[in-house]
């Protein structure tokens, strides 16, 4: 897209940033002595990586006003050590209260996944946040539902011959169909764990980026839920539930057109976990 991004030569420092930084090659400084010049203004992906590069607010780009600007106290960053603790505590807890996770961690959950990253900065990635307790059940009763569809399929007698050899997998994960049925038939939701709410991460369709875009949002969000306190957890099952959604009666239900990549359980914690415990050694090819 073509922007009126333009340079304030008499602020201009000549440092060479915004040329080194910008992704699409948008600068030029041919003579280090003048101030850089936008050339392709056309290539523009309003990343907005030259103007928060520039320490002295030269660059003028009408998506970045100077509200939208904000300096950074690096002061204030947490220590490396910090930021691993804070890896290190994030555990999957599914003990949870039934108290509703209050609006204002939602909304920073929200705000940190929003900050993610996206390819080529389409920032298409779109957020439906789930509270509605008969909803959430609505959800886990869908899941189920297609979950037992699956299994009378995998069951019938006509094709289980031939579909056995070419799923072995799919046959050997069975007898947890049948289990998740049992326990939802008995109360229980084997779906979400009775979370309070729900985020799901979607894109539109046609964004060949969606799935990579939608889990680097979960992941920013995930860890702001761990540094608040709040439980939460990846909805596997719900993944697969949303793949055999044929007619996508959970995405009509929420109103998503798109396509949903990712979603979080949300909910407040029994308790919190006491330790962190090591993973299996870590696998480096290095060249």
């Amino acid at each position: 897209m073509e922007t009126s991004l333009t340079i304030d030569p008499r602020k201009c420092i000549r440092c060479g940033k915004c040329i080194r930084v910008c992704p699409v090659q948008l600068f030029s400084q041919p003579n280090p002595e003048e101030s850089a010049a936008v050339r392709h203004p056309e290539n523009c992906i309003s990343c907005g990586h030259c103007v928060a590069v520039c320490r002295v607010s030269a660059i003028l780009h009408p998506d970045y006003p100077a509200s939208r600007v904000h300096s950074i106290n690096r002061a204030k960053l947490p220590a490396p050590e910090d930021v691993m603790l804070l890896i290190q505590s994030r555990r999957s807890n599914r003990a949870f209260t039934d108290e509703p996770v209050p609006k204002k961690s939602l909304d920073l959950i929200l705000e940190a996944a929003h900050r993610a990253p996206t390819a080529s900065n389409l920032q298409q990635v779109e957020f439906t946040l789930v509270t509605d307790p008969a909803i959430l059940r609505q959800i886990s009763e869908i899941s189920i539902g297609l979950f037992s569809a699956m299994a009378r399929k995998l069951n019938n007698f006509l094709l289980k011959p031939f579909l056995k050899p070419f799923m072995p997998a799919v046959y050997k994960n069975l007898p947890r169909l049948r289990r998740l049925q049992k326990e939802f038939k008995a109360g229980q939701d084997p779906i979400l764990r009775h979370a309070t709410a729900l985020l799901l991460i979607h894109t539109p369709a046609e964004n060949r980026s969606g799935c990579q875009d939608s889990n680097l949002a979960y992941q920013n969000g995930s860890l702001m839920a761990e540094s608040l306190g709040i439980s939460q957890f990846y909805t596997g099952f719900l993944a697969i539930a949303l793949q055999q959604d044929k007619k996508r009666k959970i995405c009509k239900l929420l109103g998503i057109r798109g396509t949903v990549h990712a979603g979080m359980a949300l909910a407040v914690p029994e308790f919190l976990f006491p330790n962190y415990i090591d993973r299996k050694e870590i696998q480096v090819r290095r060249f």
